[in-house]
């Protein structure tokens, strides 16, 4: 039964002594290699000679700390929200008594982990970020051999304070001018006594 007109009929050619004997081929093949022979090459002996990479690339996340070295991350949990590829998990807690050099504000991330295997690099979860917290960099994420190495956690996340590392390419003119704005409070740290003012 034929249920269309587009059947097409397969030509069964016949090979001549030449194209038996595989030359034609194996020719056109050792002339495409040579021709490769006295083109610039497009590899670099990394990690001795790298790329310039652009200031658009997305490669290893950092956690910010702010301008006292405190950790910005709150654990409001949209970076994990935002996530399409749920690479990111993390657990809050308090701040105690004595930590306030430590964590920015009364809630911290206690455990911050990104599945690097996951992860897509699309950098949904800076543009989340209420706190400027989590950024995307030109770091290449190392190489492991297991699974397990490849889950970051904060301490491989969260900068270090005398290496900081720069994000000013990856923040945009628009939020520089939002932030310079007179009366917003984005990414304001609010202590015990603005708190207490706004109750009353």
């Amino acid at each position: 039964m034929q249920l269309t007109n587009r059947s097409k009929v397969v030509s069964n050619k016949v090979q001549s002594t030449t194209e038996k004997m595989y030359l034609p081929g194996i020719l056109k093949g050792m002339i495409i290699t040579g021709s490769h022979l006295f083109k610039r090459k497009a590899t670099v002996k990394y990690p001795d000679e790298l790329r310039p990479i652009a200031s658009v690339y997305r490669g290893q996340h950092v956690l910010k700390l702010d301008e006292n070295g405190a950790e910005r991350c709150t654990a409001c949990g949209l970076c994990a929200v935002s996530c399409p590829a749920e690479a990111i998990t993390m657990e809050s807690a308090e701040r105690k008594k004595g930590e306030e050099g430590l964590y920015r504000e009364e809630k911290y991330a206690s455990t911050y982990e990104i599945n690097m295997l996951r992860c897509i690099f699309c950098g949904l979860c800076e543009e989340a970020c209420p706190k400027e917290a989590i950024f995307l960099t030109d770091r290449i994420v190392d190489v492991e051999y297991e699974r397990e190495d490849f889950i970051y956690g904060k301490d491989k996340l969260v900068e270090k304070i005398n290496k900081r590392i720069d994000v000013s390419k990856r923040q945009t003119k628009e939020v520089a001018e939002f932030k310079k704005l007179p009366g917003l409070k984005h990414n304001e740290v609010w202590s015990g006594k603005q708190i207490n003012k706004e109750k009353h």
